[in-house]
């Protein structure tokens, strides 16, 4: 399938590794202009270079941003305008909020995540709709979490800023499809990340087990078998937010290899 991607500027949110590495690492191989950014330079320069040993020729940049302060997003996609001309793909993507339940959770604690887990993904997509419905042509695909679907105990503030951000895409998708803008959300389940082994060792720890037997046990209560791979999101990412996606906007999707029972 012709994935349509060559040439297309494609933005990757704190791609420097994880899930956003994984997916600015597929655009690059179908031939896209990637952009990747993160808050610190040593480890995106290092992603840089790996992304362009595994996909020879690939056009790939990386510029500092700081997702959860308004200026330097302003700066980033000014910087990005001003060189390429056009932003056609935003992968929306952000690290994980503070753990805990109810009474672990300050109100510093709230204001944090929402600036970092809802606001930012609000500010990145002010900032590149004009040029997308200049051109007619927009991808935004949000990475947000299973918790979309099922709420995961012991984390209300990513269960609440996750849930927010479904309702921003679904609404946003419905005002901006006559432009030719999809706007999708997808969510990891158990993917092999550095945030869900410290979501599990938080765990394990509570348990008295270690982590490698509570990978174990959460392995085999999955109906795969395993934990994802981040290259097996990254694939419907991009599908998502390419010219082979045509009339899927407004959606939210999990993937997540059978984990969760809600319909």
């Amino acid at each position: 399938m012709d994935l349509g991607l060559t040439d297309k500027v494609a933005v990757v949110m704190a791609s420097s590794k994880g899930l956003g590495k994984a997916a600015a690492l597929e655009f690059a191989q179908e031939g896209a202009i990637v952009i990747i950014s993160s808050r610190h330079r040593k480890e995106l320069d290092i992603t840089c270079q790996e992304i362009k040993q595994q996909s020879p020729g690939a056009s790939v940049h990386a510029k500092v941003c700081d997702m959860s302060k308004e200026k330097d997003i302003s700066a980033f996609f000014d910087a990005i305008l001003s060189e390429f001309g056009k932003i056609d793909i935003l992968v929306n993507n952000t690290g994980g909020p503070k753990a805990g339940g109810f009474s672990d959770v300050t109100d510093e604690d709230w204001y944090a995540s929402f600036e970092q887990n809802l606001l930012s993904y609000i500010r990145t997509t002010r900032a590149v709709l004009p040029s997308m419905k200049e051109q007619q042509f927009g991808r935004i695909i949000n990475i947000s979490s299973s918790s979309t679907k099922e709420v995961l105990d012991g984390l209300i503030l990513s269960n609440t800023f996750r849930a927010g951000m479904v309702g921003f895409a679904k609404t946003l998708a419905r005002e901006v499809a006559s432009d030719n803008i999809l706007v999708n959300t997808i969510g990891p389940g158990r993917i092999e990340t550095d945030r869900v082994t410290e979501l599990d060792q938080l765990e394990a720890d509570k348990q008295q087990l270690p982590l490698a037997e509570l990978t174990k046990q959460k392995e085999a209560g999955l109906p795969i078998g395993r934990y994802g791979q981040p290259a097996e999101f990254a694939k419907v990412v991009v599908f998502l937010a390419s010219s082979a996606n045509t009339y899927m906007t407004g959606q939210s999707l999990v993937v997540e290899g059978g984990l969760l029972k809600a319909l």
